[in-house]
């Protein structure tokens, strides 16, 4: 079945407008969700709104929205006061800048959506994308709709158009406030991880080799419940932690993919697994080393 546009928009850079057609990019139904029942009957239960200060039920009628600004003080606000600061919908995708492809961290990736031209639009819309693709640039455009205002942007991939909706900079935390890691790395270490790495190094991503694992088994333990069966297990005991030495995991990582390990490797691997046993006499076992 064709997929259906979720809304129509016009690009706009200078004097060039290319009205384009929205589609969603992924399929929400592809997860799966949980109904609340109650036990005793299977019926769907509802949720109410009730006030703790005197436990009645409160209807939505009554319901206003408030900003907690200190603890327990609100400023409240009304329907038509939010709906006032809402963005006018103009369905515009006004183009601001042309930056290259790789300055955009994905980190400020939210939400993705293809673009397909609009009736008039085709010439228009391939003359871009072919422009883009060779300089190797993506377009950073501001998109209202809905009541509010999206920083997004456009990228080309296989002669089609796809518009990522971007967090803003105040929305990803600062990377610097994560720590990184501080020790040597050793030439030995970097030659035996290299060789791991490239070992395992593909020319590109293909999602279809992946599947969600979890999914499939609750898919399957529905399948099974529908049927009748009895599927009640026993959960499975955590697998143990294991204490491990980096050059000695290195190695036989780089052997179990095929590729002989680095001269002297027997030494070192006999002098490990002689640390190993005398750590595990007497210390608490570690994370395996990644």
């Amino acid at each position: 079945m064709a997929p259906r546009s979720i809304s129509t928009a016009t690009i706009s850079f200078g004097l060039v407008s290319v009205p384009v057609r929205v589609y969603a990019a992924t399929v929400a139904s592809a997860g799966l969700s949980f109904h609340m029942l109650h036990a005793k009957d299977g019926m769907r239960v509802r949720q109410q709104l009730v006030c703790p200060e005197d436990g009645a039920v409160v209807p939505r009628s009554e319901i206003v929205r408030g900003y907690e600004f200190e603890k327990g003080r609100y400023v409240t606000f009304s329907d038509e006061e939010l709906k006032a600061l809402d963005q006018k919908a103009t369905q515009g995708i006004e183009i601001a800048e042309f930056v290259p492809i790789d300055s955009i961290d994905p980190l400020y990736f939210e939400r993705s959506y293809y673009l397909a031209p609009d009736k008039g639009g085709e010439k228009a819309m391939a003359l871009l994308i072919r422009a883009m693709e060779e300089l190797g640039l993506a377009a950073v455009a501001q998109y209202a709709t809905r009541g509010k205002d999206y920083l997004v942007a456009l990228r080309p991939n296989a002669g089609r158009l796809v518009m990522h909706q971007l967090l803003h900079r105040d929305e990803v935390r600062p990377l610097e406030e994560i720590a990184a890691p501080d020790r040597e790395v050793k030439a030995a270490e970097l030659k035996l991880a290299r060789g791991l790495i490239e070992r395992l190094a593909s020319k590109w991503f293909e999602p279809g080799k992946y599947e969600d694992q979890v999914r499939k088994r609750i898919r399957d333990l529905i399948a099974r419940k529908q049927e009748g069966e009895d599927v009640t297990q026993a959960p499975e005991a955590p697998p143990r932690a294991q204490v491990i030495d980096l050059m000695s995991a290195l190695k036989a990582s780089l052997a179990r993919r095929g590729q002989p390990a680095a001269p002297h490797a027997h030494e070192g691997r006999r002098r490990a697994t002689a640390r190993t046993r005398a750590a595990s006499r007497h210390t608490t076992p570690l994370r395996r080393a990644r």
